[in-house]
């Protein structure tokens, strides 16, 4: 008699893979069912997630927004499968991707999954990819299941020249380039959905530009559906079909982007609104924010997670939590007993923001705060056998007033935090000087002020060694800090917390708080709000504002963000591949552009309806830059001069045809515009002689 062992049902053989199923041909791809998730930490339990219920179709972008700490990535986290694991969460409810529960599913089935239906691509590439293998290996490892070949993998999503890139390793790539393999990998085997967490929010906007389109043409042409993670709302609304806005781990308004973008109906999605930027938003003001501070996880209000901070609170939202309602066809689905109605007449809440005041008026003649003249500054690199330089700065003068604030704007690689860390003192220059006038300095404000803030010490003794050698008291010292902290609106309690105990927008304060405790002359800010939520972003720029109005300081401030740079400087200079391509008032740079590199910067800024346009081609080589202007080979406008005529500034006069050359910007009345453009240059003038890169230096890293 043959005995025939049979497997308990549900239970799989040694070395059998678990039946994943195939995904629908219909219904939704995601079906989210009452998603709860906590973490125990201490003695108390963090709810980040509470009773989430929603559906992703078949090749449908998703716009996920929210800010920091609304459930969002833990939201994506717990559809891959990929929760942490200490301290382990506690997950109830259904997370159903392609027909498999990921809450209930066993780690082999959900990695399974992830394999066969499922991509990812996180905020930073480099930490997710390998340092030490050649990106082709690395996209190859993930097409290998699909057969698929690597240089049309990656030729798909948009890198040019793929066969070399394929050689390249990951620290080779700019920003843009490591995020389009990271999107090449994700869309290996051609998943049913990509989780893309974050993916634009260090990229500059050209970069993003590209990045969007990618994700709505690969959605369009595979039929992949994608959730967008972002904390930019108008971002979302760009490229999503539907918008799911999440507030203190519940959903407070989910609904078609375009319904959510012109009218959203919660108060938050409303307040998220108003605090976005735009290249229109009224810079004679402070931007308006939302008030107070998120919900603590750790102990949520009983009715509606909103209602402390909500300006349409009534007695009631204190009761119980607001479920969604209403929702079909083009009206939005709300979780607000009181939400703002369709018909609403909306006060215009610009004009009750009193004005900046004023800043004090110049005594007449050059007060300059700090002069960058005809700077230099070169990276050795190794390629091989062979030393190679870096052209990082290329000859760039700049003038700061006392009391000014200019904004360094450009593409990744161009140049700007560079100069900034040259004119703070980190790097030397080649060629060139950089002058102080008499009793000034800079301190600095870095973009991951987390990285800067020492974590042992507490915010009072980190912001306490800055008042070393002022011959202060104890007492004295700790009431000079708690004056610090008043300064940037945190409570003298704050003193004696740790970095890790503040959320981002907390440490970002406490960063400007160390940097002011002292008043320097010029303050140097290189991206503190890429990182940001919207509203945290707009309390950030504001109090940089009231800080150089109220000590008088110059403030020279790195960004990719357009808009945040007309809103917090007086003068815009856009660098392009190591030299400054245009400078003028913020106003007239961003709404009558003259460079056609500003031009194509301004239409890569992105409108709701339609990603931003990118610009052609990729930049110049910094190691072997283009001969004439370094624009010319990427520029719609060139002319055959443009490949041979020298850059120089081009001084705008006010009246039409008045143009004069110039050697750089010292000197020059804040309100005269520059431009470096051989279309611009008279015809008569003799070219200079361009002057050549020289010097040596340790590199901070460069975009090939």
């Amino acid at each position: 008699m043959t005995t025939v062992l049979r497997r308990p049902r549900g239970q799989r053989a040694v070395g059998e893979e678990p039946d994943v199923g195939s995904v629908p041909g219909s219904g939704p791809i995601v079906s989210i069912e009452d998603l709860r998730v906590s973490f125990v930490r201490g003695d108390r339990e963090v709810n980040a997630v509470r009773g989430v219920s929603l559906g992703i179709e078949r090749g449908e972008i998703l716009g996920l927004v929210g800010e920091s700490g609304s459930g969002k990535s833990v939201l994506g986290l717990s559809l891959l499968g990929l929760l942490p694991t200490s301290p382990s969460p506690r997950v109830s409810g259904r997370a159903c991707v392609a027909g498999t529960d990921m809450v209930a599913a066993d780690a082999e089935t959900r990695r399974l999954v992830r394999r066969r239906h499922m991509g990812a691509v996180f905020q930073d590439p480099m930490t997710s990819l390998n340092p030490t293998m050649r990106v082709g290996r690395q996209v190859a490892e993930a097409a290998a299941a699909a057969g698929q070949d690597v240089a049309s993998l990656l030729d798909s999503v948009g890198i040019p020249d793929a066969r070399r890139r394929m050689e390249a390793y990951p620290h080779e790539l700019s920003g843009g380039l490591r995020q389009r393999v990271m999107i090449a990998m994700a869309i290996a085997g051609n998943p049913s959905l990509v989780m893309a967490d974050e993916p634009t929010t260090a990229l500059d906007v050209t970069v993003q530009a590209q990045i969007l389109e990618l994700i709505r043409r690969l959605c369009d042409e595979l039929g992949t559906s994608f959730i967008l993670v972002t904390h930019d709302l108008g971002v979302a609304a760009q490229v999503s079909d539907r918008i799911a806005v999440l507030y203190g781990g519940r959903l407070a308004e989910v609904g078609p982007a375009t319904s959510i973008f012109e009218k959203g109906r919660h108060p938050y999605t409303a307040g998220l609104l108003r605090s976005r930027l735009v290249l229109d938003t009224d810079r004679t003001r402070p931007v308006l924010t939302l008030p107070g501070e998120p919900p603590d996880p750790r102990s949520h209000p009983p009715g509606c997670p909103f209602s402390p901070r909500c300006d349409h609170h009534r007695d009631d939202c204190d009761l119980a939590l607001p479920e969604l309602s209403g929702g079909g066809g083009d009206a939005t689905a709300v979780a607000c007993l009181h939400p703002v109605g369709v018909d609403d007449v909306t006060a215009d809440e610009t004009a009750m923001v009193a004005e900046w005041p004023a800043v004090p008026a110049s005594t007449g003649g050059r007060d300059p705060a700090v002069i960058v003249h005809d700077v230099h500054k070169d990276f050795p690199l190794r390629s091989g056998p062979r030393r190679t330089r870096l052209q990082a700065l290329r000859g760039v003068s700049l003038e700061i007033e006392r009391g000014e604030s200019v904004a360094l704007v450009g593409e990744s690689g161009c140049g700007k935090s560079t100069l900034l860390r040259a004119v703070a003192g980190l790097h030397g220059v080649d060629r060139g000087e950089i002058e102080f006038s008499r009793g000034m300095s800079a301190q600095m404000v870095f973009q991951d002020a987390g990285a800067s803030l020492t974590p042992w010490l507490s915010i009072g003794e980190l912001i306490g060694e800055r008042l070393r050698g002022e011959g202060l008291s104890r007492a004295g010292r700790a009431a000079k800090v708690s004056d610090a902290l008043a300064l940037v609106g945190l409570p003298a309690e704050v003193a004696a917390a740790r970095p890790a105990q503040l959320s981002g927008g907390q440490r970002q304060r406490v960063a400007l708080a160390r940097a002011t405790v002292v008043p320097p002359g010029v303050l140097l800010c290189d991206e503190p709000t890429s990182a940001l939520d919207v509203s945290l972003a707009a309390t950030v720029l504001n109090l940089i504002g009231r800080l150089r109005r109220q000590l008088g300081m110059a403030v020279l401030f790195v960004t990719h963000d357009l808009a945040a740079a007309r809103i917090v400087a007086d003068r815009i200079a856009v660098m392009y591949l190591g030299r400054i391509v245009e400078t003028g008032p913020s106003d007239r740079v961003c709404g009558d552009p003259a460079h056609p590199y500003t031009r194509a910067l301004l239409a890569a800024v992105p409108e709701m309806g339609r990603t931003g346009t990118r610009i052609g081609g990729e930049p110049a080589n910094p190691i072997d830059p283009p001969t004439g202007c370094s624009f010319h080979t990427r520029c719609p406008d060139q002319v055959p001069e443009c490949a041979s005529r020298p850059q120089v500034l081009v001084t705008l006069g006010v009246g039409p045809g008045s143009r004069t050359r110039s050697e750089g910007s010292e000197g020059l009345d804040p309100g005269i515009r520059q431009v470096a453009c051989s279309r611009l240059a008279p015809p008569s003038e003799p070219s200079p002689t361009e002057p050549s890169p020289t010097g040596a230096a340790a590199s901070d890293g460069g975009e090939i």
